[in-house]
């Protein structure tokens, strides 16, 4: 009787282990993971993300009309792990000091502007909201609308004025545009 049920146990772990490995590889199929970097004199950016597609969605908008993202929902900008960017230089991001460092980044979309959370907590699964307590700043970002939407949630990052950076996030038919300056006061 114990051997048939540690048989059964046994089989349940495998089944459940099996199932796990599945999930994971079909969100990471689904949500390919990307990466970003630039080199720009000494400055150097790198962002890690995934990249969801829009398959027919709407992505942005209201709740009330089944919007993916609601206007004024936490959204871990991506999918899977957090979205985490990489500085090698204290800077001024989109106007906020931000000391050399790895740092997660999250959303709060709006219809004109998204707020852009840097928090100090990395290497977490981003469905879930991020401890606010842990962040440096939360900064405003206008939203440009795109002429062309973007099927696959795309980063870029261009080199900006001064040896800086640009950020790029897009998708659908929104994009994100944040400058990152090397903070020489700092």
């Amino acid at each position: 009787m114990l051997k048939k049920f540690l048989i059964g146990l046994g089989v349940l772990a495998l089944i459940l282990a099996v199932a796990f490995i599945y999930m994971n590889n079909r969100n990471r199929t689904l949500s390919p993971p990307g990466f970003v970097e630039l080199d720009n004199n000494k400055l150097h950016v790198k962002v890690l993300y995934s990249r969801p597609s829009v398959k027919g969605r709407l992505i942005f908008g209201s709740e009330a009309d089944g919007a993916l993202q609601p206007w004024g929902s936490y959204w871990r900008l991506g999918a899977n792990e957090a979205t985490e960017m990489t500085i090698n230089q204290n800077v001024i991001f989109n106007g906020e000091p931000l000391n050399a460092g790895t740092y997660s980044l999250y959303a709060i979309p709006g219809a004109d502007s998204f707020q852009i959370g840097v928090n100090t907590v990395v290497g977490s699964w981003g469905a879930q909201e991020p401890d606010y307590s842990k962040d440096l700043f939360v900064t405003e970002v206008p939203v440009t609308r795109l002429v062309t939407p973007v099927e696959q949630f795309t980063t870029r990052i261009e080199n900006g004025p001064n040896d800086g950076a640009i950020v790029y996030f897009e998708w659908s038919d929104v994009q994100l545009i944040i400058p990152i300056a090397i903070n020489p006061g700092m």
